[in-house]
This record gives structure tokens, C-alpha cells and sequence, in this order.
């Protein structure tokens, strides 16, 4: 039974507490639940991972960080306290768990909305069938659909599904990083009009398949030469996550041995200070892993890397950019589904110069 149309805006608690890149596939909806009149108010229940980004979200009006599962009782009864003190009226979950679940109706949220997979969905009066582990549509897709069910039993009518950026930032956001980042690496300043910025980010999170540093400097290369065919001479700029900063050194030093114009990002100021600095970037390429997701949302050109076992191909993780800015490759059909070398990288190669060239050209005349 649906709620009454709703006059006041309402309070939703809504969650996504697990990994860097699942919590930028979760903005779209977020953007969905404000573009609704009149706009709720949205908290969001995230890990102090991903705290500071959840901060900046233009989507989130507050949060509440969640100790996570092995916190001890003591936490999580500040947990339940926190949330019962907030009287939310609905709680969204976006991926569910027994711990979250138990939660919402411990502290007597009414309206409990969540996926219908596990057994987890007993503690929710709402659920959604959508059989994600099929993988028939973009993570981001089903996120905005449980957004729109939710506020379906608010009473609320669906606003049109906004589009990307779904991190929309200043417009001179992108001229002023990258005239600090040329600062701080101390490189001669270069003309914008022929100079695009490739970020290359050869970590894999600790969990994403990706290819190899030595397939990304074989990669870079043949990119480079074509960008320069086309009258582009690129600057690739090399970043890297916690505990991966080994990597993206050795793969700076291969590209530069390669005479390349390689270097490497300069450490920022924290997650959302390295999101900014993405703002830079004519393109991004990297395996599926949260800094490709966060670029996504800041619209910015990408190019994934992707296994093509079904729980996690290039549909399910989709970048949630314009269709026009992004390019995903796996490997082919015959080959086994986490085999990156079977990739095709000249094929990958021509794409990604070709659209960064399409792209860049578009934008330096806007």
C-alpha cells in the first residue's frame, strides 16, 4: 500500500556502505531522490572510507558514518540510537545486508525498501526484484530504480531521470587543477589546444582485474602515437590509490624511458582533493575500480577495463558518463573471463585515441 501524496519533504536515510566504486555508482540515484518536489532530505549511512566524497555529494544534505560489521556492541548500539534519533520516514538500501536490514526495522523506520535477493529482505516492507548477478543492466540503472520505487510508495511523482555529470563542478573547475597540478610538478605550461591530459591509473583496487603495467605502457605507446598522427601530443599523467604507489612509479619511468611525456599525479590532500584533480583529465583509463567511477561522475572521458565473468562485466559496471565519453573492453568470448592479455590492446588502442581526439577537439572549441 502506497503512501499519501507527500507535502512535506521527507526523511530518507538511504545506504551504501561498501566499496569506493559502488558508492559512485549510487550518485545517480541520489541525483534522482533531489530532483523530486518537494526534495527529501537525504542522509546517507557510509563507511568512513568514503565519508569525505559522501560529504561533497551535492545529493546529500547529511550523513551518518557506519562502524561496519565487525564493530564491536557498544558502536553499534550508538548506531541504532543515531538513527532512531534522526525519525527517519523511509530508509533506501542499495545493496542489502542482514546487519542494515535488521537496523531499519529495529529502529522502526516504516517504509523499508531494499533489493529482494537474500535473506536479508525479511526486514524490509518494500522490495525490488532485479536479479542484478544476471547482469542485464548498469549497476548505476538499477540504483536510480530502486530510487524511483522508493519514491513511488512516498507518494511522490518521479522527476525525469537527470543526467550526467552526476558530480557537475565549476566551470573553470577543470582550467584551474590543472594549472596547480602544473605547478606542483614544476612542467613547463603547455598549449591546451593541442595537449590533451591522459590519466592512466594501473592499480586495481585490491580486487578489480585489470591489465598488467607492462600492457598499459604497451598500451600508452601505441595511443600516443596515434594521438600525435592526429596532431595531439599528449601528457599522460600516472595516479594511483593506498598502497599502490610502487606501481604507478615504475609504470611513470617505463613510459618516460619510452620517451613519452609521463607524470606522476601529486599527491593531494585527501580523496575528495584527488577527485578534483581527476576534473583535469581528457580522458581516463583504468580498470573498473573507484577512481574510474569517481572521473564518470565528474563526466570526464574513460575507458575501462573490465573481466567478462557476469557478475562483472562491462554492462553491469557500466561508467556512468554520456554514452559518448565512454569506451569499456574485456576479453573476448573464446577466452577464459579474466584472461586481461587476450584483450585486443591495438584495437583498444585506436578507439581510445580516436575518441579522445573526437572529444578533445569538441571541447577545446567550446
Amino acid at each position: 500500500m502506497k503512501h499519501t501524496q507527500a507535502t512535506e519533504p521527507s526523511k530518507i536515510l538511504v545506504v551504501r556502505n561498501d566499496k569506493l566504486g559502488d558508492f559512485m555508482l549510487a550518485w545517480p540515484a541520489l541525483a534522482t531522490l533531489k530532483a523530486a518536489s518537494p526534495k527529501p532530505h537525504i542522509t546517507a549511512l557510509v563507511p568512513n572510507y568514503t565519508a569525505a566524497l559522501a560529504r561533497a555529494c551535492p545529493w546529500i544534505d547529511d550523513i551518518i558514518l557506519d562502524p561496519g560489521d565487525q564493530a564491536d556492541a557498544q558502536a553499534q548500539r550508538k548506531l541504532r540510537q543515531d538513527v532512531t534519533e534522526r525519525g527517519f520516514d523511509a530508509l533506501l538500501t542499495l545493496f542489502s545486508t542482514p546487519r542494515i536490514g535488521w537496523l531499519g526495522w529495529r529502529t522502526g523506520i516504516k517504509l523499508r525498501l531494499a533489493p529482494a535477493t537474500k535473506w536479508a529482505q525479511i526486514f524490509y516492507n518494500r522490495r525490488v526484484t532485479q536479479r542484478r548477478s544476471r547482469s542485464q543492466k548498469p549497476e548505476y540503472i538499477y540504483n536510480i530504480e530502486l530510487a524511483e520505487a522508493l519514491l513511488n510508495e512516498l507518494g511522490i511523482t518521479l522527476p525525469e531521470r537527470p543526467v550526467p555529470p552526476y558530480w557537475p563542478i565549476a566551470n573553470d573547475q577543470r582550467s584551474r587543477q590543472r594549472h596547480a597540478i602544473t605547478q606542483a610538478l614544476g612542467i613547463r605550461a603547455e598549449n591546451d589546444a593541442d595537449t590533451p591530459w591522459i590519466y592512466l591509473h594501473p592499480g586495481s583496487g585490491g580486487s578489480a582485474v585489470n591489465l598488467t603495467p607492462r600492457a598499459y605502457a604497451l598500451l600508452a605507446q601505441d595511443v600516443d602515437s596515434r594521438c600525435r598522427s592526429a596532431g595531439l601530443t599528449p601528457h599522460w599523467i600516472i595516479t594511483s590509490g593506498p598502497g599502490e604507489e610502487a606501481i604507478a612509479d615504475s609504470l611513470c619511468n617505463t613510459m618516460q624511458n619510452c620517451h613519452l611525456k609521463a607524470s606522476r599525479l601529486p599527491p593531494g590532500s585527501g580523496i575528495v582533493a584527488f577527485a578534483h584533480q581527476l576534473s583535469a583529465a581528457d580522458m581516463f583509463i583504468a580498470g573498473s575500480t573507484g577512481p574510474l567511477h569517481i572521473a564518470a561522475c565528474l563526466d570526464r572521458p574513460t575507458a575501462g577495463f573490465y573481466p567478462s565473468r557476469r557478475s562483472a562485466t562491462p554492462l553491469r559496471w557500466q561508467t556512468c558518463n554520456q554514452p559518448a565519453r565512454r569506451l569499456a573492453f574485456c576479453p573476448p568470448s573464446d577466452a577464459d573471463e579474466a584472461d586481461m592479455q587476450s584483450i585486443d590492446l591495438p584495437a583498444a588502442a585506436a578507439q581510445i585515441a580516436q575518441q579522445l581526439t573526437d572529444t578533445f577537439t569538441q571541447e577545446i572549441r567550446e
